[in-house]
């Protein structure tokens, strides 16, 4: 009897699950996050059609690069905390819920960009998207832990100004991974190193709280 209770509380549980997280990502702000990346394919796409990326030249990495930069952007900054101190006193599956909505709004900016160019060959190589995508995207969090979800953007920013300057220069170091080949395995690994700090920070411990929100 209690075996066959506790199977049939299952759904409900599953159900209950997916209502929170689902909360969870509304409260964030996400309708307008996914917005902003739909938009960001939309300009990707429009660019590729319209003037085309030198696969070979800095110039075109340096377009792609500010795109990949919005989007990582829109992402980061839907890690803001809404609720401020309150929200702390909700229980252990916080950081859980954070957690899964860092992840899926990375893999959506990820799909979004890589549908955007969809049938065109991308500067660099198609195959380095994804990692400076993740990579920006940790950048992103590591900037809302420190100065609250709405000053997220600027982590990024700061960032891809240096790696445009890293692309003209032809800087070798893999601190700049934008500016590495898709297939250097260091800028992997450093891109990788980010995004896991910038998740696993915002898990533990969310995004500041700016005064507007506390």
């Amino acid at each position: 009897m209690t075996g066959t209770a506790l199977t049939a509380d299952l759904p409900g549980s599953r159900q209950a699950h997916l209502r929170l997280l689902r909360l969870h990502l509304t409260s964030r702000g996400t309708p307008g996050a996914l917005a902003l990346l739909a938009g960001c394919a939309a300009v990707l796409r429009l660019v590729l059609q319209l003037h085309g990326l030198q696969s070979d030249g800095a110039a075109g990495r340096q377009t792609l690069l500010l795109i990949e930069c919005a989007a990582a952007s829109a992402v980061a900054v839907a890690a803001r905390n809404p609720f401020g101190e309150s929200e702390r006193a909700t229980g252990r599956p916080l950081p859980l819920l954070r957690l899964s909505a860092a992840l899926l709004l990375s893999a959506v900016a990820v799909a979004a960009l890589a549908l955007g160019a969809t049938g065109a060959r991308l500067p660099g190589g198609g195959a380095g998207l994804p990692r400076d995508v993740a990579g920006l995207v940790g950048i992103g969090l590591l900037t809302a832990a420190a100065l609250g979800g709405p000053l997220a953007w600027a982590g990024p920013l700061t960032y891809t100004v240096v790696a445009e300057f890293a692309l003209v220069e032809g800087w070798q170091t893999p601190w700049t991974w934008p500016a590495r080949p898709a297939h250097d395995t260091g800028a992997w690994w450093c891109a990788g190193l980010v995004f896991a700090a910038g998740t696993a920070v915002v898990a533990a411990r969310g995004a500041r709280d700016t005064a507007g929100e506390a």
